[in-house]
């Protein structure tokens, strides 16, 4: 099996962060930012959630994005890395409107995805629905698992 994520080991360490922090009902914490004037709470990182299905076709990377355009939104792939890359932007505060709590993460985004050995980095297909992201990755010919007939003699 092909895997599509270049290994990082403080990756490792965030996700079990953040299994940990789900696990007791809490949210991954960055250290160092305060929300409310009586309260000392830190924002979660936001990285978008992702999805990485194969089938005998293609792979299939699917991303959240909720409150991301489309034209926020850049995937690449070069040197044997899918890059995918944006920004979601920061709603602008209202006046006569008082933000109790804001923990909602803006900023850019970037998630790289190493290209299996049999895929075709040049078959690639983005759509982008709902705050969806979908990235198919395309197979390669002779990759794909080809069913032999048999004969009756």
């Amino acid at each position: 099996m092909n895997v599509l994520t270049r290994w990082n080991p403080y990756t490792e360490m965030e996700d079990m962060h953040r299994r940990l922090s789900s696990l007791f009902g809490l949210a991954p914490l960055r250290q160092g930012s305060v929300v409310a004037s009586d309260e000392n709470l830190s924002l979660p990182d936001w990285t978008p959630l992702v999805d990485v299905i194969e089938d005998d076709k293609e792979y299939l990377i699917k991303v959240e994005l909720p409150d991301v355009q489309k034209n926020d939104v850049r995937v690449t792939v070069e040197n044997g890395t899918l890059t995918i890359a944006g920004e979601r932007k920061s709603e602008k505060e209202e006046k006569n409107r008082c933000y109790h709590r804001s923990e909602r993460f803006f900023g850019r985004f970037e998630r790289n995805f190493t290209v299996p050995e049999d895929a075709n980095s040049a078959k690639v297909a983005a759509d982008f629905k709902d705050g969806m992201l979908q990235v198919h990755l395309a197979k390669s010919e002779k990759a794909q698992p080809k069913q032999i007939e048999i004969k009756v003699s």
